[in-house]
């Protein structure tokens, strides 16, 4: 189940959203089951269709004698047995009561079943023992021999026979009214973790860690009804009508079972008093009475550590990291019916008089005491505007009535500085909680619990703030391709020359708005501005090529201005400008003055209307082998530059036509050709 909050926004940058009422105004919109499942569901139940309605009303009993609760039983008189992993307590929970009838010095109460005469069978670990709490009195009833592990028992209520399943040797014991433990299935698993009676006789049972489901007929006599590919099957449960439905998990760290004193590389074991801290994906399947099979919920988040059926048939499963419970329909839609603030939902009994959520880490019984009441209220994650925003009409879609109370403040996580929450408004209205940057939004189902709230929208309006220009980039011919300000003169010329001069630029957008930007020129010396772009032309993106051909040779300067008047009406808009550095515009080549031949010697002039001359270079006419050379001062740094070459070396042979190529520095040339004789 992805865990995502998605808020549209119409700015650019942010998530794509519907066309709001006025320029500038985003909108929180919160329609899908992962928009509502954010933040706070005391009391509420959030399905797969994205419907909020209200949830299970829990009490809560704290479990002082331990922080983890491994079993539940309910008795016929209405009280309940729970089962520690704090040196393996009974404990007996009645009228909102708990009290101690024994322990087990076990590590661990791993299961409890009821069996003949009221009697209750108790799993434990790592002893291998199987107990027995009847009449008031507890007895170690069956020591299991090579067995450390008796993760579920089961009884089988027609043979009045109790079905052990364990680890590490993957064994189901079949132990008789009389304590006669026989092995009844020996799977090549190392644990069998779970097994159910179907009421037929037929025995389940769940392997890890290859989470294989194992139909058991008789005695040795097994097949696999199903293979997760998964690393353990945690529970088993059938209904009136023989379906199976099993929960498995992909365990990827963490380690189920305790163990007494420290592992075998001296750090500390698994402690028994604490919910296993372990991670990995769930799944629920339910098989029909031939085995077909149907996967009923699928979690990539959360492992599922607990699974019960209702007094219908209905499926519901608790997790292990968030200490959820949820349910899920024949049709596979799924809904969140519960959200403790504890870490697991380590057992649930949702049939018969007493109906429980058994959560650990800390241990904490909740009575459900029914559905909907004044805890209804669901809550959601905290909406951040981005900015500090005014908040507009919040409207919604619900059949039957619902309150909504919204409250904002400047701090991610609500706390004091945070204003109050609003009086509750019964149809949609102008929020009036103050203007800040984070909101939240609550919805009671008090009055009415089959109320159903679908749909939240809610619109506002940021601060307007400036966008900044941080940079204006003008990529001339003069411009080098890297980022060294020291450029080449008189090297080899690599590009050719471009009349179209590449502009770029950077803005810091801290409010994400639409920007238009518009292009100014001004040559160097004059303060007379002029534009760039065509009269009606939009430029919104942040280059734009620069056609230089129909202008003055010259040094120009460029100007950038940005404005956000795309996303704010006119009383709102903020601009910015900046100027680049001078940009040179240089589209016709150099002249040669007064070239002649003197002796061995090529003489002449250099001349550009921009400058400065950047290379001179002879070759001996047609085999382009270039020789560059210097001016004669030394160094090219002017618009004109006299030159005298020595070519005796290029032409020892005479007569010799020579050619005499000069460029400029925007790499315009001119080709002249001497004769020497």
């Amino acid at each position: 189940m992805n865990r995502f909050f998605r808020y549209s926004l119409l700015a650019a940058g942010w998530l794509a959203a519907t066309q709001a009422a006025a320029v500038g105004t985003r909108r929180f919109s919160l329609e899908k089951s992962a928009d509502f499942k954010g933040g706070d569901l005391k009391g509420v139940s959030v399905d797969s269709a994205g419907h909020v309605r209200a949830g299970f009303n829990l009490g809560a009993v704290p479990v002082s004698q331990g922080t983890a609760i491994w079993a539940a039983l309910p008795l016929r008189d209405g009280s309940v047995l729970l089962g520690t992993g704090n040196e393996g307590k009974l404990l007996k929970l009645a009228g909102g009561a708990v009290s101690v009838l024994a322990e087990t010095k076990a590590l661990v109460i791993t299961s409890m079943v009821e069996a003949a005469g009221g009697a209750v069978v108790l799993g434990t670990l790592p002893d291998g023992k199987v107990m027995k709490w009847d009449h008031g009195k507890l007895v170690d009833w069956v020591t299991l021999k090579g067995t450390e592990h008796v993760w579920q028992v089961a009884y089988d209520e027609k043979k009045k026979a109790i079905f052990a399943a364990t680890g590490p040797e993957g064994k189901l014991y079949r132990i008789s009214e009389t304590g006669d433990a026989q092995v009844y299935f020996d799977a090549p698993e190392q644990h069998l973790m779970s097994v159910a009676v179907a009421p037929d006789g037929t025995v389940y049972a769940g392997a890890s860690d290859k989470a294989k489901l194992y139909k058991i007929t008789a005695p040795g006599k097994a097949s696999v009804l199903f293979d997760f590919d998964r690393t353990e099957v945690r529970a088993i449960a059938i209904d009136k009508k023989g379906q199976i439905f099993a929960i498995a998990n992909d365990i990827k760290s963490g380690n189920l079972a305790p163990s007494r004193g420290n592992k075998a590389d001296g750090t500390p074991a698994q402690p028994a008093n604490a919910a296993p801290k372990l991670k990995g994906k769930g799944t629920l399947y339910k098989f029909s009475s031939d085995g077909t099979p149907d996967q009923l919920l699928d979690d990539s988040d959360e492992h599922y550590t607990s699974l019960a059926l209702s007094e219908d048939g209905r499926p519901y499963v608790g997790t292990g990291v968030e200490g959820r419970v949820y349910t899920v329909s024949a049709s596979h839609n799924s809904a969140l019916v519960a959200d403790v603030d504890e870490r697991q939902v380590s057992a649930l009994v949702l049939a018969g008089k007493e109906q429980l959520v058994v959560a650990s880490d800390p241990a904490v019984v909740h009575p459900v005491k029914g559905v909907g009441g004044p805890d209804a209220v669901w809550t959601s994650k905290v909406l951040d505007a981005g900015l500090r925003a005014r908040f507009g009409k919040l409207t919604w879609e619900a059949t039957g009535p619902i309150e909504i109370s919204t409250r904002t403040g400047n701090a991610k996580e609500p706390d004091d500085t945070w204003s109050a929450w609003s009086a509750g408004f019964t149809q949609p209205s102008l929020v009036d909680s103050p203007a800040a940057r984070y909101l939240q939004v609550r919805a009671r189902f008090a009055t009415d619990p089959n109320a159903v709230l679908s749909e939240i929208g809610i619109s506002f309006l940021t601060d307007n703030l400036r966008a900044v220009i941080t940079s204006v980039d003008a990529k001339d011919s003069d411009s080098s391709d890297n980022d060294d300000s020291i450029r080449a003169s008189g090297g080899p010329v690599t590009r050719k020359t471009e009349s179209a001069i590449a502009l770029s630029w950077k803005v810091d957008n801290p409010d994400k708005d639409d920007l238009r930007y518009r292009l100014q020129y001004r040559q160097v010396g004059s303060n007379d501005w002029f534009d760039v772009l065509k009269p009606q032309e939009k430029l919104t993106k942040d280059s734009y090529s620069w056609e230089t051909s129909d202008l003055p040779e010259g040094r120009y300067r460029v100007r950038l201005v940005a404005t956000d008047e795309l996303s704010n009406p006119p009383d709102r808009v903020t601009r910015d400008e900046m100027q680049s550095s001078v940009v040179l515009v240089d589209n016709t080549p150099p002249v040669v003055d007064g070239l002649k031949v003197v002796g061995k010697r090529v003489q002449g002039v250099a001349l550009d209307g921009v400058g400065p001359i950047a290379r001179i270079e002879v070759s001996l006419a047609g085999s382009d082998e270039w020789t560059p050379f210097f001016p004669t001062d030394g160094i090219f740094d002017e618009q004109r530059e006299e030159f005298d070459v020595d070519v005796a070396k290029l032409a020892p042979v005479t007569p010799a036509l020579l050619s005499l190529r000069v460029y400029d520095k925007a790499n315009n040339y001119v080709v002249r050709s001497v004769l020497l004789k």
